[in-house]
């Protein structure tokens, strides 16, 4: 049965549902017992599992990132939470040279679920609203996850915890409590490295993630005005990649707009974008369209800030422009 339900709170009922399934499925971080961490994701999982097992830890993202890869390697399935994502960047040693090569150094599985709040346009400012994944997507052995809606959180979240591999987990702090949508009760999955047509289209491709499908549906709305469909295509895992959805999506529509909230420079478009250029040139009709941020730390005045992210109007003129070729 489906029922409507906040992103956050779809977050939390993978938790639950993982941790009453496998007594070695526990989650750690700063303040997310009592206090429920700073979204309150997690607010209310002390009291059926305990403290053993939903566990504050101290202010040290390298701490927790190494207690993960100290207890996988013990047989537990640690959930650790990195309060926000920007705070990745110290515990780069630990999740990048020890448990992304894990498998490929040792040969047996690490599995771990690292869940990091990501994102910005909350006004909160450079610390707290930057867009890592795309450094991450360039390290093998990680597996990078970005969820759009609250039933893609929980399916995918429920998949990463059962994979036998770190996986990077960027919850979208902007849609905690910002949007519903129809979850499942019980027990389901979203598979990993499955791409969804969020929204069918014939004119024209919108590759995206996380927060900016719901910009895509935005302007998707304002383009069927001007008599342009536009195809809106979900990505949700980004390591790894469904190339086939993007293609098949691409070989229809013939032309690309590459939408994300992190910079536009190196940002993870131009992995696709280049992806689409060698294996895909015979179908282009128009150059493939970037649209990200501008390159520039993240303000926390809510003017700067809008000015810095991509806005609805940027994808309408992009994609009216590539209806011209």
């Amino acid at each position: 049965m489906n029922r409507p339900l906040y992103y956050a709170d779809a977050i939390k009922e993978a938790l639950a549902l993982e941790m009453r399934r496998d007594d070695n499925v526990y989650i750690f971080g700063e303040d997310i017992a009592q206090y429920g961490g700073v979204f309150g994701v997690t607010k209310g999982l002390v009291d059926e599992f305990g403290e053993k097992r939903v566990r504050n830890t101290p202010l040290s993202e390298i701490a927790i990132m190494g207690e993960a890869v100290g207890a996988a390697v013990a047989g537990l399935v640690p959930v650790p939470e990195i309060q926000f994502s920007d705070f990745l960047t110290t515990a780069m040693s630990p999740l990048v040279d020890l448990a992304a090569t894990y498998h490929y150094r040792i040969g047996t599985a690490l599995p771990i679920t690292i869940r990091a709040p990501s994102g910005g346009a909350m006004n909160i400012g450079n610390f707290h609203s930057k867009c890592l994944e795309s450094w991450f997507t360039h390290v093998p052995g990680l597996k990078v996850v970005v969820p759009a809606t609250a039933h893609d959180a929980k399916g995918l979240l429920i998949s990463a915890i059962r994979d036998k591999n770190p996986v990077l987990f960027f919850e979208q702090k902007k849609l905690y409590r910002e949007i519903k949508d129809d979850v499942p009760e019980g027990d389901y999955t979203v598979p990993l490295g499955k791409a969804n047509i969020d929204r069918e289209g014939k004119d024209i491709s919108i590759i995206t993630y996380g927060t900016p499908v719901h910009w895509a549906r935005q302007a998707r709305e304002e383009l069927k005005q001007k008599n342009i469909f536009a195809e809106i295509v979900d990505l949700r895992t980004l390591a790894p990649l469904d190339k086939d959805t993007i293609k098949e999506s691409f070989k229809k529509t013939n032309r690309a707009i590459v939408l994300h909230e992190a910079p536009k420079t190196s940002g993870f478009g131009a992995e696709i974008a280049a992806m689409l250029e060698e294996e895909c040139f015979h179908d282009l009709a128009a150059p493939i369209v970037r649209i990200g941020a501008k390159h520039m730390p993240v303000p926390t005045n809510p003017t700067l800030e809008q000015y810095y992210l991509p806005s609805i109007q940027d994808i309408t003129t992009a994609a009216e422009k590539l209806m011209e070729y």
